[in-house]
């Protein structure tokens, strides 16, 4: 074995010169075709306030506008040839954050119909703590909806309306919005 092709070889030159793989280009092409994606299962407002060239934002308004199955497919593969010539990253940034908020969201909501669940099947305990941890609730008209909402469950299915269930929900998520979590959050959000 020669020691100059064993010297190449660990450099990583070989007979490309140095040059990514035709599978290495594949896989960044698709990565950034994925990220064309996120960025187009994102709201237009969002999209509004990322910095990105004209260019990249005319072909996803184009993918938009596309009808057929195939011309989006097409129109998907020239988003990626366009972000090959845009720094990805805070595009990344930009996707990841608007994830990160709606799993926050979605957290929430999942918190919140389980104090609702609490509160309807076990009112003595889940009032207690609901109260300790949110004191500014109208402890009255809390009780009042949790009555109502047990009276709905116990009714037949057919008698059901569901009213005072879903105010429930709507009146926790109130306060659960203007509670202590918000506000530390509000408080992260001021130190950037």
């Amino acid at each position: 074995m020669n020691a100059n092709h064993f010297d190449q070889s660990l450099d990583g030159d070989d007979e490309f010169g140095g040059r990514p793989s035709k599978s290495a280009l594949k896989r960044q092409s698709h990565d950034l075709q994925e990220l064309g994606k996120q960025l187009l299962a994102m709201p237009d407002s969002r999209l509004a306030g990322i910095d990105m060239p004209e260019r990249l934002r005319d072909a996803l308004d184009a993918w938009k506008k596309t009808k057929s199955f195939e011309g989006k497919r097409r129109q998907l593969q020239f988003i990626g040839k366009v972000m090959r010539e845009v720094d990805a990253e805070p595009l990344r940034e930009a996707v990841a954050a608007y994830q990160l908020g709606h799993a926050r969201d979605a957290l929430q909501l999942h918190q919140i119909e389980r104090w609702r669940l609490a509160l309807i099947n076990d009112e003595a305990d889940a009032l207690t703590s609901w109260m300790a941890e949110f004191p500014e609730t109208d402890v009255q008209q809390l009780r009042n909806l949790v009555r109502q909402a047990r009276k709905d469950a116990a009714a037949a299915p057919e008698q059901r309306n569901g009213r005072a269930f879903r105010e429930l929900f709507q009146v926790l998520k109130d306060i659960y919005g203007k509670g202590p979590r918000s506000a530390g959050a509000a408080d992260d959000d001021r130190e950037d």
